[in-house]
């Protein structure tokens, strides 16, 4: 007879072993239980009366799901500026649908005909050359699932109270995608790059004219010319036809709409790396070229938002991980703010530089609680506390915010967050004027 591990805490506050779902036979209670006729319920429903709809061209979600949409943040001052979140807390998995994929636009979407575009690489190169979109899908390809992740993701975490907003309308500025393309690697060989290049400066041929230097070393090791992303063509929004995208590095650098690499000996100092992209530090230093995006991990349900309708009983806690360091290696999950911790089961594949699902069991007893989680990479980074990542940073740089997040559940199943257990203070959100380069 198969053993079934029992309901007992792992640690405090009700989280139970992450094993516990896998092994089946362990319901959530949530069914409804058919009372009287059986045969009644049983009845056909009007869908199996009535002929379908006609197949299309191409797929669109189900009208039930019309609420799951990116939530839009233009710029008031700076016409097509502005930023669009994913919804990271109605998705499931580790792949973001590209309808959903984050955007970020300094001067609006252009639209370009792959026919006429053309990738020049230039510079510190041997044989300068052009590349068609013809010429780039002729070469052998790769594909890598990773994320991209924007410098300003999450920044309403420095703000002095809590954000008001749901999970992903707060920490959306990242998203996961398969994407497919030439090796950038393949491309510099053939042109011959000279031993005296140690920066590659990359262009977009959006009206911001986004130019941005990328260190040598990057881009031998794992940069692509993206063409594809989850199997389709890229999406107008996220770069089409052609995007540097660079495994694990912020998400400015993954320059949409490539027009042209220049091998350089140094930096070119744009301003979305001088102006933009850098930290003052308590020191008074400013940092420059933070490059990769650090361990993280978010709680996507419960979450900010949410409420727990079933009342007492077992419940899934389940969110996100990842890391621009490589693969992650754990999750712990606290109910108890922070008191104790259990780690919870990662969800395969666990892939570098990639979004990793985690899920842990916990059976909330109905009094108040304080949900965490706190991601460790392979290299040995820990997420850190906010207090930890303030002090550290200070609180006048506006990127890279990576603190542990934590949501507050009372006894009515409402979910909030909050900075700590005792905080209940009224928060608010990030203004939708801030520059989100």
């Amino acid at each position: 007879m198969k053993k079934f591990l029992p309901l007992t805490p792992v640690a405090g506050n009700g989280l139970l072993d992450r094993r516990l779902f896998l092994q089946g036979g362990v319901a959530l209670g949530t069914a409804q239980l058919v009372a009287g006729n059986v045969q009644a319920a049983a009845a056909r429903p009007e869908s199996m009366s009535l002929p379908g709809e006609p197949f299309t061209p191409y797929g669109q979600p189900a009208q039930f799901e019309e609420d799951v949409v990116r939530y839009p943040a233009p710029n008031r001052v700076l016409r097509n500026n502005g930023a669009s979140w994913t919804p990271l807390h109605r998705l499931e998995g580790m792949i973001t649908p590209n309808g959903l994929h984050y955007e970020r636009h300094h001067n609006g979407v252009p639209q370009i005909d792959p026919a006429e575009h053309r990738l020049l690489v230039h510079g510190l190169v041997r044989q300068p050359a052009f590349f068609s979109i013809d010429n780039l899908l002729r070469y052998p390809m790769r594909s890598q699932i990773c994320f991209v992740e924007c410098g300003g993701n999450s920044n309403a975490g420095w703000n002095k109270t809590p954000s008001r907003a749901e999970a992903g309308y707060f920490h959306g500025l990242v998203s996961c995608s398969e994407w497919t393309g030439v090796p950038l690697s393949t491309v510099l060989a053939e042109v011959g790059i000279e031993e005296t290049a140690k920066w590659l400066i990359a262009d977009g041929a959006d009206a911001f004219a986004m130019n941005i230097s990328v260190p040598i070393e990057k881009v031998m090791d794992d940069a692509i010319l993206a063409l594809y992303q989850n199997g389709e063509r890229l999406r107008p929004e996220n770069g089409y036809p052609l995007r540097l995208i660079l495994p694990g590095w912020e998400g400015v650098l993954n320059v949409k709409w490539l027009r042209a690499l220049k091998a350089a000996e140094k930096p070119i100092m744009a301003r979305n790396e001088t102006a933009r992209y850098t930290e003052l530090l308590p020191s008074g230093k400013a940092r420059m070229f933070t490059f990769t995006m650090e361990a993280k991990s978010l709680i996507t349900s419960p979450s900010g938002g949410m409420v727990l309708k079933q009342g007492p009983g077992l419940y899934q806690v389940t969110g996100l991980a990842w890391s621009g360091r490589g693969r992650i290696k754990q999750v712990d999950v606290s109910a108890d703010g922070g008191e104790s911790w259990a780690p919870a089961e990662l969800q395969d594949p666990v892939l570098p530089k990639a979004f990793t699902r985690f899920r842990i069991p916990w059976q909330w007893d109905g009094s108040p609680a304080t949900l965490k989680s706190r991601a460790v990479d392979e290299t040995g980074y820990v997420q850190p506390e906010r207090e930890q990542l303030v002090a550290a940073q200070g609180r006048q740089g506006f990127y890279h915010y990576n603190a542990i997040v934590t949501w507050s559940v009372d006894e009515y199943g409402d979910v909030t967050h909050v900075y700590d257990a005792e905080q209940k203070q009224s928060g608010t959100d990030v203004s939708i004027d801030a520059d989100w380069d």
